[in-house]
């Protein structure tokens, strides 16, 4: 007798330190991921048959640009990784446990293109999880609305590149540093996800804007970190003022890595994401990716401000990722090969299942 028990108390330890039973008793375990004895960012992607967690052709709201097993992407490895922190149990995404937990929540994702696939991909996991609750689907412009009207909880996406203002002005399209762009719209949620980052860099036809405002100063153009920090500090000013409330959960997405220039990561045979199949295995702390120089102005500024914002530190986990963009899979196919965005299913569940763990098992 004593043996059987000596061993199921290694057999639990050693599922604990492994990472397996992701089905165990979630509140059970809600100590092992506080802030002060888990940091779920420090880890690496596993293989896990079990894996996706929802199959796309399941949405019927799926947008295409992300659909790349339907646009003809033939490999299916990219969708069997699992994010595994390297310390601590994380459990195992639960959608309906999630919506629980979320009645009566109104949730805003604001930001760019890719805030959009971090909406689109927990719109699927959690209509997946809950597939005969009735949902609504409202979109109008920039912003778009998922509501769950069982639970009385909604995901609303709000467009909005640079989280600052671009104004018409005489002199053309003024990028304005000290202005944030659509403050009103942020008001009235219990849940905010901020992002901004590509649209900092655009040049060209693709840049939206003709000078930068900085004060009374107006620049033809300017160090995009600079004026990066700028803006995101105008942002910090008004979230301190308007959303201080302890009610009022504000997170700041972490950048988002492309993997345009293998040069950055290290891809034999690849000068792009396209054609690579597999993530890089390696711990994201053990010198396998380098700390993005944004995501070092994104910690900055958080830090110093009055009202506690939690940082999605995605990107070093999203950086093994190379294999997981559309590539010539997405909508642009091979004229404009996408190696910004992510194939859902795929990363940005990862990033939700981070937003899971840091809403309801993080210390506040």
């Amino acid at each position: 007798m004593k043996n059987s028990t000596a061993f199921a108390m290694l057999l639990l330890l050693v599922m604990v330190l492994s990472g397996e039973g992701q089905n165990w008793n979630i509140t059970s375990r809600k100590k092992e991921i506080s802030k002060n004895s888990c940091d779920l960012y420090t880890g690496k992607w596993v293989y896990d048959s079990s894996y996706p967690l929802y199959d796309a052709s399941s949405c019927p709201f799926f947008e295409k640009q992300f659909g790349c097993e339907k646009n003809g992407r033939p490999d299916k490895n990219y969708l069997k990784f699992r994010w595994k922190p390297s310390h601590c149990f994380f459990p195992r995404f639960d959608g309906a446990d999630f919506l629980r937990r979320l009645r009566g929540k109104k949730i805003l994702f604001v930001g760019d293109s890719i805030s959009l696939n971090q909406w689109q991909s927990l719109a699927c996991m959690l209509h997946t999880a809950v597939p005969q609750s009735k949902y609504t689907l409202a979109r109008s412009g920039g912003l778009s609305e998922f509501t769950f009207p069982d639970y009385n909880t909604s995901l609303t996406l709000l467009r909005d590149g640079f989280l600052i203002k671009i104004v018409n002005k005489k002199a053309g399209r003024v990028l304005v540093l000290n202005s944030v762009s659509q403050g009103k719209s942020w008001k009235g949620f219990d849940i905010l996800i901020f992002n901004t980052w590509h649209w900092w860099l655009h040049t060209g036809r693709k840049q939206p804007w003709d000078f930068i405002e900085d004060g009374n100063k107006l620049y033809k153009d300017m160090d995009r970190l600079v004026a990066y920090e700028k803006g995101l500090k105008t942002w910090t000013r008004w979230v301190d003022l308007h959303l201080s409330s302890s009610d009022i959960r504000v997170f700041f997405q972490g950048v988002s890595p492309d993997h345009m220039n293998a040069l950055n990561w290290t891809a034999p045979n690849a000068r792009t994401c396209i054609g690579v199949k597999r993530p890089l295995l390696g711990a994201t702390n053990n010198g396998v990716v380098e700390e993005h120089p944004a995501e070092r102005i994104v910690e900055k500024v958080i830090k110093k401000m009055e009202k506690p914002v939690e940082l999605l530190r995605v990107t070093p986990l999203s950086q093994l990722r190379r294999d997981g963009h559309p590539g010539v899979y997405g909508i642009g196919r091979h004229r404009l090969p996408d190696c910004s965005h992510w194939c859902l299913p795929g990363v940005p569940d990862a990033w939700n299942h981070l937003l899971y763990a840091s809403l309801y098992f993080s210390a506040s």
